[in-house]
């Protein structure tokens, strides 16, 4: 049965029977859990409930039958020792029951969703379009930390059905307007059905819809600071009759912790340039006097424009603007295309492949025979259609041809500033195999651990399918630096395991390339839930050291694993949004904020790292937990190295909010996503690891093999 059906029986139950639990209030998580302050005066007992139902139009009462049964006798001794650090093992089970307690009121107040409440009550909602509509919220969790049990709340928002006639619904569904006049017989008025409120919409929004949500969502800090504290308030738990059932009581402030901003790192670019070091303020920079550290060579490239607005020349303009700005950064570019540019129907691949076989026919005419088209434009389609257009040209240019790739927007074809172009010749600088800058640190082997000694940093992600593709394979994604000292340039393999498996599957494969040698490891894991550290480290680790082992027998090289989580709710708020050495000019926590006290783990290495200066809205921090650790680093040392890494993110001038490794994980996966095609075909190429079964015992088929000629880059920046 559904929660809310149950949570009414054992309303009912409680209000009828209040005698036989002794006067206890308890709680219950709607599903077979029901927790107590205290004992109840029996073992096991059986209550008949009767309760209203009108399911399936029936009218009337349905009785139930329900068993109580003790089961267990939680222990507050264990979690205070864990809290005070003295014992490893956290009691879960106690600081769930304390969870639930505190979540029973405003489960019955409030829309209930995972572990969040909902009201139209919040404001600051609206439509969002499609006959959906945004509902504001919060998040409440129970989180054991150094200061105790600490009440985790955030602002949330999601989206809910319009409360209307399905008949409007559709209208708005499927972007019908007009009142056009509808002629009814009376056959056709059997029924009027309506959508009833506060039912989530839980498909995957469009494109509008997301801007949309995200528009209503975003707040300034200060103004989320005080949607949080308006929550405390709101829900006062100091009169809470739950809460002080079980002796639970919440202070109605926010907690003050301690943190310190690290410096950034400075930034070497090649001497060329009139600017050789680069000192970023607010966790940004330029590319103004500045030359790339190692520019990448085009000799042969090519455009092709699905954009049916765009004229030939607008392209040609753009694309002489783009080389120009590439040489101009260091690289080296040729002028000219290999073939002329082409103008193509939306959607029509065959343009791809025959500039590709035209190019190799110039080529070979210039006595250039085996050379290959080294990169090609690419202009995307107007409108919704530029998505898809992404998807195929990416999967026909890396599986099939073999070819690296630049797309661009027709938007920005038409007004591109000088921004865009140089952030564009970024990304193709290391899409040919160019960096962009190191760290200084790192050429002068200054950086503690990372710089003493031989190391590969890998960074791994499983990205997983979008609500009701419940088909859908989940795709791995592991990266590893190629650079060492520098650690600015990464390679990757990628690989399809089954529905919403977490776990690397094939990590062995995938793990097992570096060349022969002593080495020393990092690895950064994203996509980690807490409930899965243990699960992780077991098979990950294991599947690590196994691979390492294949190099070379009795090969166990020292490795350090952390798991960066950014899908947290914790936030940082300065104490005072004004203070030029609190915050930036957009009111968010300076980048470099660390906090590793009272709002962490009470025993493990954790900490929180807020390494990106505020954009829109208000910053979130990036959670760092440490799962093991042969390097022995000290908090200083891998706090430092983790911010100064995301300083080296290739795609802009900014410091990015999680470390690159992560990062470039995360893109590889999603980019890979894209060689599925409708029916997960794996296009009848090779491919990494061996065929699966899902959870629906469904053949996982391998993912198609990427292009070598694309794969020893950086492609997926």
């Amino acid at each position: 049965m559904a929660r809310e059906r149950n949570r009414s029986i054992i309303n009912e139950l409680v209000r009828l029977h209040k005698q036989h639990l002794d006067g206890r209030l308890p709680v219950y998580d709607g599903r077979k859990g029901m927790f107590t302050a205290a004992p109840l005066p029996f073992k096991t007992k059986e209550f008949i409930v009767k309760v209203s139902n009108t399911e399936r139009g029936y009218q009337g009462e349905k009785e139930y039958k329900v068993t109580i049964k003790e089961v267990a006798k939680l222990n507050l001794y264990n979690l205070q020792q864990s809290l005070a650090g003295r014992q490893r093992e956290l009691p879960q089970d106690t600081i769930q029951a304390l969870d639930i307690a505190l979540r029973e009121t405003p489960t019955a107040k409030y829309t209930p969703i995972s572990r969040s409440f909902f009201s139209k009550s919040f404001g600051h909602g609206g439509d969002i379009g499609s006959g959906v509509e945004c509902w504001r919220g919060y998040y409440q969790s129970l989180r054991p930390t150094q200061m105790g049990l600490s009440l985790n709340i955030d602002i949330s928002a999601t989206a809910f059905y319009k409360a209307q006639p399905v008949m409007d619904f559709a209208l708005e569904y499927l972007n019908i307007r007009g009142d056009a006049p509808r002629r009814l017989f009376d056959q056709d008025r059997l029924k009027v059905c309506n959508i009833l409120g506060g039912q989530r919409y839980s498909r995957k929004l469009n494109e509008r819809q997301v801007t949309n949500i995200l528009r209503l969502a975003c707040e300034r800090p200060d103004k989320r600071e005080g949607s949080i504290v308006e929550v405390i308030n709101r829900n006062n738990y100091g009169i809470d009759d739950n809460a002080k059932e079980f002796g639970i009581k919440v202070m109605n402030q926010l907690a003050l912790v301690d943190a310190r901003v690290l410096p950034p790192p400075r930034l070497k670019y090649h001497q060329s340039g009139r600017e050789q070091i680069c000192n970023p303020s607010v966790g940004q920079w330029n590319m103004n006097n500045k030359r790339m550290i190692n520019g990448g060579s085009i000799r042969h490239w090519a455009c092709v424009s699905f954009g049916s607005r765009l004229q030939w020349n607008d392209v040609s303009v753009f694309c002489n603007y783009l080389v120009g700005t590439c040489n101009n950064m260091g690289m080296q570019v040729s002028e000219t295309p290999c073939v002329d540019i082409v103008q193509a129907r939306q959607g029509n691949l065959e343009a791809v492949k025959n500039i590709y076989r035209q190019s190799a026919q110039v080529l070979a005419q210039q006595g250039l025979e085996g050379q290959n088209l080294e990169l090609l434009f690419v202009v995307l389609p107007d409108g919704p259609n530029a998505s898809d257009c992404y998807g195929r040209v990416k999967r026909l240019c890396e599986i099939v041809l073999g070819l690296i790739t630049q797309c661009c927007l027709p938007k920005h074809v038409q007004r591109a500033g000088t921004q865009y172009l140089q952030n564009m010749a970024l990304k193709i600088n290391v899409k040919v195999g160019g960096r962009n800058t190191v760290l200084e640190n790192a050429l002068l082997r200054g950086i503690p651990l990372l710089t003493d000694k031989p190391t590969i940093i890998f960074g791994a992600d499983v990205t997983h399918p979008s609500p009701g593709e419940d088909m859908s394979p989940s795709i791995a994604a592991v990266v590893a630096s190629m650079d060492w000292p520098e650690v600015s340039k990464y390679t990757c393999l990628v690989s399809s395991q089954g529905h919403r498996e977490e776990i690397i599957a094939d990590l062995f494969t995938e793990v097992k390339d570096p060349q022969k040698g002593v080495i020393y490891g990092g690895m950064i894991r994203d996509g980690v839930s807490e409930g899965q550290f243990s699960q992780v480290l077991l098979y990950e680790m294991d599947a690590i050291y196994r691979a390492c082992s294949s190099l070379e027998n009795g090969y166990l090289p020292q490795v350090t694993f952390v798991v960066v989580q950014k899908r947290h709710h914790t936030g940082l708020f300065p104490e005072d949004h004004r203070s030029g050495a609190m915050a930036d000019r957009s009111g968010n926590i300076l980048p470099g904020t660390v906090v590793d006290t009272k709002i962490c783990h009470p025993s493990e290495f954790d900490f929180y790292l807020c390494s990106h200066a505020g954009i829109q809205g208000t910053s979130r921090p990036t959670h760092y937990h440490v799962l093991y650790d042969d390097n022995n680093f000290t908090a200083d040392a891998l706090q430092t190295l983790t911010y100064n890494l995301c300083y080296t993110y290739a795609r802009c001038t900014r410091s990015v909010s999680i470390v690159p490794p992560a990062y470039y994980a995360h893109l590889a996966a999603f980019r890979a996503r894209h060689y599925l095609d409708d029916n997960h075909s794996d296009h009848g190429s090779s491919s990494v690891g061996g065929t699966r079964m899902n959870d629906h015992s469904v053949p996982v088929k391998p993912l198609p093999k990427v292009k070598e000629s694309v794969r020893q880059f950086m492609f997926y920046c």
